[in-house]
């Protein structure tokens, strides 16, 4: 949505009648309440109020946090990176039983900051707050939380929060399941030049090892047109490349009514004047289309660059992890992007450990790594992770011998990595300036087309905008250039 746009139905709203029930009008009416209690309370401590959104896991979480600081921002919060803020809102990942571990650890390090400051509200969201013995622990040892709420409902922040701020108690609203799709909220963006888009949410996969379609509920596609008018929204204020999100981007389309597959969208995306680069993840193997090939050969928009995790190499550990592909599929599949797209940068996810998994089994994931040439790959140890059919499989793999296999595929993608990196040494190549590097201040860094970074000595006047960069020096994972 525009700010425009924004503004013209925030106007509309009168906090003075009762709230509208259709969405997003509804929340923008919370926003307001919301605004009114919060500058009585700025006038009461001589100060702004604080926020900070810390984001646990994957992409399409960080794009929800940017979702939560717009609503905060509008509100009038002021957002800050520091946890000692007046709201901190923590939004969980839960793929690994690890990661609930550490916002149980922080949780406990917020509660004394809560002690010394009596404004500070906490609130708990995202994929973590879908298991129900998470909330009931939350309700149980941590009664100093504010809010807590799921997946499903992280547009209702505002709504949420002005009840908060009514009853003075725990607020906890979690849905099972929704069909509802939310978006025209605002966004405080990372970055004004690049964006991630929702373009589906959930997933139907039922990967014996994943819990995501048990927090994120089932695919729900947004409507194209929907879709198309963000990203429209989004060049006008300055972006010029985008990333499509979702679980499994390749299932697009399948639950809409009128029909329309990931690449015809993705036809549709590349229509858009002043948008120059087109990004997407995740890719699942058992889904990439013949068709979605064609569109990415002739494309000059979409990056050349594909995320399709492989998971393993072996056709029976695949089958007991429900993947719905062979390695002969995947390399099948690996052969044609190269056919189609010979520069193409290709990196996976693969898991070592998985249980039942043999030295026959690995070594076939092995050959897979070898054979396809990966650019990069992320590497994960198998960790049980409750409420999936994998953490009641039997053979169990030692620790020991998990440590000794993901030594060496992690020395093998390295060295693969490595060549790879080298064959564009010399070269001269297109680089999104993202920002100043972090190692120092004479240089920025960029982003080829192919996802790897590059540093080169300029002024951060560039950032946000496309030059050429000629490639000086292969550094093993990104390059020292200059600019053309």
């Amino acid at each position: 949505m525009t700010d425009q746009n924004f503004l013209q139905q925030w106007n509309e709203i009168n906090i003075n009648e009762p709230a509208p029930e259709t969405e997003p009008s509804r929340q923008y009416y919370f926003m307001k309440k919301c605004k009114v209690l919060l500058e009585e309370k700025t006038q009461e401590l001589g100060r702004k109020l604080t926020c900070c959104a810390v984001t646990f896991g994957c992409q399409m979480n960080a794009k929800d946090s940017e979702k939560l600081l717009g609503i905060l921002e509008n509100i009038g919060f002021v957002a800050t990176e520091s946890e000692d803020a007046d709201f901190i809102i923590y939004n969980t990942c839960t793929v690994r039983e690890n990661a609930n571990l550490k916002v149980y650890g922080r949780l406990g390090y917020l509660k004394n900051k809560k002690k010394k400051n009596p404004n500070m509200m906490i609130a708990l969201c995202g994929c973590m707050m879908q298991e129900p013995e998470v909330v009931s622990k939350i309700k149980e040892s941590y009664r100093f939380v504010d809010l807590v709420f799921g997946t499903h409902n992280i547009y209702k922040l505002a709504e949420l929060l002005y009840q908060r701020l009514n009853e003075n108690k725990m607020v906890v609203d979690i849905l099972d399941g929704t069909d509802n799709i939310v978006e025209d909220l605002p966004a405080e963006r990372k970055y004004s030049f690049k964006a991630g888009v929702n373009i589906m949410f959930g997933c139907n996969n039922f990967c014996t090892y994943c819990i995501v379609p048990y927090v994120r509920g089932r695919e729900r596609s947004r409507n194209p047109k929907d879709i198309i008018r963000e990203i429209e929204a989004l060049v006008a204020d300055g972006v010029v490349e985008v990333m499509l999100l979702g679980q499994n981007v390749n299932s697009y389309g399948k639950n809409l009514e009128e029909k329309i597959t990931f690449a015809q969208l993705l036809q549709e995306v590349e229509k858009i004047e002043g948008l120059e680069r087109i990004r997407f993840m995740t890719s699942h193997p058992k889904d990439l289309s013949d068709e979605l090939i064609e569109v990415m050969k002739h494309s000059k928009k979409i990056c050349n660059h594909m995320h399709l995790p492989v998971q393993s190499g072996s056709d029976r550990i695949l089958n007991r992890m429900n993947r719905k592909y062979t390695k002969e599929h995947y390399l099948n599949l690996v052969n044609k992007l190269k056919e189609s797209i010979p520069n193409i940068s290709l990196t996976t996810d693969i898991i070592v450990g998985f249980p039942g998994e043999t030295e026959e089994d690995f070594l076939e994931t092995l050959d897979l790594v070898e054979k396809v040439g990966y650019d990069t790959a992320y590497t994960f140890i198998y960790s049980k992770r409750t409420g999936t059919p994998a953490a009641k499989m039997e053979n169990q793999v030692p620790e020991d011998v998990v440590k000794d296999r993901f030594d060496r595929l992690l020395k093998t993608i390295q060295t693969i990595s490595k060549e790879k990196t080298y064959a564009y040494e010399g070269t001269d190549q297109l680089v999104l300036v993202e920002g100043v590097s972090e190692h120092d201040s004479a240089y920025v860094t960029g982003r080829l087309s192919n996802n790897l970074l590059v540093h080169f000595k300029a002024d951060s006047e560039l950032i946000g905008k496309l030059v050429n960069v000629h490639l000086d020096e292969a550094k093993g994972f990104y390059y020292i250039g200059h600019q053309c």
